[in-house]
């Protein structure tokens, strides 16, 4: 039977079979770029600008995401319930406290950013503290702590660099001066050129939705590590219940931060094809999937389970 443990080991197998075919992807592009072109010097360029590019935004994501989503320092006195729970979940998840914002949005809804541990911050909103009793609030903030536990800031973060590494491949490979490359006029030369537009067109296409993947892989693993922190699973599955049944779209809902989210900043799309096909590029799993996922742990069992 499925455990705490299970669920926690396969999602971080899962993650890191993810990022092994995101690495093999940017490497098959790379090849198939020098192959193609004869000229390899690009190649270290694009991983340098794809890089910087990420790194700032890594280095100060704190002080990013709390402008961007016009999160508060929250108050110890009127929000007390909401900073004891952050201290508390700390101290057992053997982290330390990260700072505590609130977001002036009636829509439920949290977040945890931080490039590590000790630069870290927690922010809920006020319709999310509005509508959770205090084992659903613990169950959330447990859910956002594990993030900061698994860096998944840090995952993320080489996600975003894959993705646009592939992405600065493909504007040059479009854009180059030699888009014939080499032996343009053999036959072989013309295949190559199709394979190689094909492939350098649907290897960002690729990139992102593998990034979209590792992302929803690593809400599982929260759900997994934020139960197994509280040690009770029903209190995060009744908040993502009252989240889904609450859902509304954030004031301030922004792409680049929608993956921080323990929910869609941007609401629950409608059911239909059309959510089906929006699902495909989705940052988060069905809540119904998760909820069903938390229902069927059992926290009791040993570790000696994780490995199944």
């Amino acid at each position: 039977m499925a455990t705490l443990y299970t669920h926690q080991g396969r999602n971080i197998r899962k993650t890191w079979y993810l990022m092994t075919g995101f690495f093999l992807l940017v490497i098959a592009v790379g090849w198939l770029m020098s192959v193609y072109l004869g000229d390899p010097v690009f190649l270290p360029v694009a991983v340098g600008i794809a890089i910087v590019m990420n790194v700032w935004s890594y280095w100060y994501s704190d002080t990013v995401v709390i402008k961007m989503t016009g999160a508060k320092p929250a108050d110890p006195v009127i929000h007390r319930e909401l900073v004891r729970a952050v201290e508390n979940l700390s101290i057992t998840a053997g982290l330390p406290m990260p700072k505590v914002y609130v977001v002036e949005d009636p829509a439920p809804n949290a977040f945890a950013t931080g490039r590590n541990q000790e630069h870290a911050a927690v922010a809920a909103t006020t319709g999310l503290i509005a509508i959770l009793e205090k084992s659903e609030l613990e169950g959330v903030i447990a859910h956002e702590l594990a993030h900061i536990g698994n860096r998944d800031m840090l995952v993320s973060t080489v996600a975003v660099v894959l993705v646009g590494f592939l992405s600065i491949i493909a504007d040059i490979f479009l854009r180059a001066g030699h888009l014939g490359g080499r032996d343009r006029d053999s036959k072989a030369g013309g295949i190559l050129l199709v394979v190689a537009i094909i492939g350098i067109i649907l290897a960002p296409i690729a990139g992102q939705m593998i990034q979209l993947a590792i992302s929803r892989k690593r809400e599982f693993l929260a759900d997994a590590s934020g139960a197994l922190l509280t040690r009770y699973p029903e209190g995060l599955a009744r908040a993502l219940e009252k989240i889904a049944q609450n859902s509304r779209p954030m004031a301030r809902a922004n792409n680049a931060t929608a993956h921080l989210f323990i929910a869609n900043p941007f609401g629950s799309a409608d059911g239909g094809v059309r959510s089906k096909i929006s699902a495909l590029f989705a940052t988060h799993p069905p809540a119904a999937e998760r909820i069903a996922i938390l229902r069927d742990m059992r926290p009791e069992a040993g570790s000696s389970d994780e490995s199944k």
